[in-house]
């Protein structure tokens, strides 16, 4: 499944109204980190269609970022329903990233 460039003008309609668990990767060009997870989130996001993947430029919305407090990049974050019911912080393994959507 492809990954959607969310805009804050696609929340809700792609986030709060979604029929699936939602993953957003927040990111940005200019990070080392970001760039060493975009491959890990892309094959996680092939592998489980299950649930709908996300990323958001914070250089480019900035609104969205603070929505969440984004204060680190990358960042993940996990939502059903619209609410927010976990995130992580930094570069991780794909194992974790899968361990941290309930996946093994």
């Amino acid at each position: 499944m492809a990954i959607l460039e969310l805009k804050e003008q696609d929340f809700q309609k792609e986030v709060l109204l979604s029929d699936k668990p939602v993953v957003i990767d927040f990111w940005a060009t200019w990070c080392g980190p970001c760039r060493m997870m975009a491959p890990i989130v892309d094959e996680v996001a092939k592998e489980h269609p299950e649930w709908k993947f996300c990323k958001v430029n914070v250089d480019e919305q900035g609104a969205l970022a603070a929505r969440f407090g984004i204060q680190n990049i990358p960042t993940i974050a996990y939502l059903e329903n619209g609410v927010v019911i976990g995130s992580a912080v930094g570069y991780m393994p794909k194992e974790m990233l899968l361990s941290r959507l309930g996946k093994k």
